[in-house]
């Protein structure tokens, strides 16, 4: 996954103005007990974070992927 694709799942599943507000501030435990943001900026993979991201908030698996398949047939 690109960052260009995490935002775009991102806004998807979440909204823009929701996704942009949890990657900055939710704290992931799953990451090392950083933001998203944070985390993409350190370098982590975007594929990596969208998973933890989603963990956290429990987004179904289905929705996960669905969205994800979507934004590649685009």
């Amino acid at each position: 996954m690109r960052i260009s694709e995490f935002w775009a799942v991102a806004d998807d599943v979440l909204g823009s103005a929701r996704a942009r507000s949890l990657v900055a501030d939710l704290v992931l435990g799953e990451l090392g007990d950083r933001t998203a943001q944070r985390a993409l900026d350190e370098g982590v993979a975007p594929g990596a974070v969208w998973t933890a991201l989603c963990d956290a908030l429990e987004v179904p698996a289905a929705r996960r992927s669905t969205a994800l398949d979507r934004r590649r047939r685009a």
